[in-house]
């Protein structure tokens, strides 16, 4: 079985969401069986398995994705799979799993500020109705995404007619995330907020709730524009303490979640969460919005508020402080995040790589049996 992991999608600076998941989840399948990885910049070979086999083709926001299956075509493969669904599909000759993350973008319909402007007006103009994302999704052989609700989601719009197959995000599998070898008795005081600072991820009722948190900190980790953090700065409660860090290396964020803090998220919408996941799995607790895919993710490892409510997220903070409540959640929440490792996502995929290059097999010998 000749299998294409198409990797264009991880960055060369920093992971985000998506790179991450290409990486680790493309490392995790290469060590069950051979992969080639389709790049666009030789850089992305960084974040591959040593002396990976790629190939070097367009990016998928060139011009030329609309054609990619058929450039795919003369390398033969039995199957391909994608973290995203943006891959051309005409005339393929293989099967193919495309991935799609969430519908975040059809209730939130501003695209990522990093797009060129002709790519953030299509992206725009593709979320307006369910159509566009329906003929991209049915024109694979199965879809993939990462979450039980997820999975819901599409069903519930009727998004695709193709089988769909959790394949879920996992912590990162390094010792910058090995546990705490035992719950610390101080109670924490920073709290730690790593995303982006989009409108549904809802900083501000994080930063309004500080109001009655003065013997905590709260720490905004990741980078942010000029006009945004004056947005947010406007708003901190007088005597707060609101530190925003413009950007840290994955080793300054794992230090921080050890320095006797609590990972927070008042987002109203997410398709996984992947610091939960990771803060769960250094044994750190949590106080995240009560959302169905948090409870999915974190279940008992973390405290939940009502997401527009300052006052219930800093009284869930609050009860953080008593050592036995504490204890409690991040040995529930350690328990749980053991259940999801990219090696078992790796498996997950490799059957489904399986399944979909069977079933092509099969369908072929019938039709030339009928012939």
């Amino acid at each position: 079985m000749k299998v294409l992991f198409d990797a264009r999608y991880i960055r060369t600076d920093f992971h985000d969401g998506i790179s991450r998941y290409s990486a680790e989840l493309g490392a995790a399948l290469a060590e069950f069986i051979p992969v080639t990885f389709l790049i666009h910049d030789d850089a992305q070979r960084a974040s591959l398995p040593a002396g990976a086999d790629c190939v070097l083709i367009h990016p998928p926001t060139s011009a030329k994705e609309p054609w990619t299956a058929r450039i795919l075509n003369k390398h033969r493969p039995d199957v391909v799979f994608s973290p995203m669904q943006t891959m051309g599909t005409a005339g393929r000759r293989f099967g193919l799993i495309l991935t799609l993350h969430d519908m975040i973008y059809y209730r939130h319909r501003t695209p990522p500020r990093d797009l060129a402007w002709p790519i953030r007006l299509g992206w725009r103009m593709f979320h307006l109705s369910y159509l566009p994302q329906r003929a991209t999704l049915n024109a694979a052989d199965m879809v993939a995404t990462v979450s039980e609700t997820s999975k819901r989601d599409f069903e519930r719009v009727r998004l695709t007619k193709r089988p769909i197959v959790v394949i879920p995000n996992a912590p990162r599998p390094d010792d910058a995330l090995s546990p705490y070898r035992e719950v610390p008795r101080e109670a924490p005081t920073n709290l730690i907020y790593m995303g982006s600072f989009m409108p549904y991820k809802n900083v501000e009722t994080l930063i309004r709730g500080m109001a009655g948190l003065p013997q905590h900190t709260l720490h905004l980790l990741s980078r942010i524009s000029p006009q945004r953090r004056a947005e947010l700065a406007a708003i901190i409660p007088s005597g707060s303490r609101v530190v925003f860090h413009g950007g840290v290396t994955d080793e300054e964020y794992a230090r921080l979640l050890r320095d006797n803090a609590i990972l927070v998220s008042g987002s109203k919408d997410e398709g996984y969460g992947l610091p939960l996941a990771e803060a769960l799995a250094l044994g750190v607790s949590a106080v995240v919005s009560d959302l169905p895919i948090f409870r999915e993710v974190a279940a008992g490892g973390a405290l939940y508020f009502a997401p527009d409510s300052p006052e219930d997220f800093a009284e869930k903070v609050r009860k953080l402080n008593d050592f036995e409540v504490r204890e409690a959640v991040i040995e529930s929440g350690s328990a749980h995040i053991r259940t999801f490792s990219w090696t078992r996502s790796a498996q997950i995929l490799l059957t489904t790589l399986q399944s979909v290059t069977e079933k092509r097999q099969l369908a072929r010998k019938t039709r030339h049996a009928a012939s």
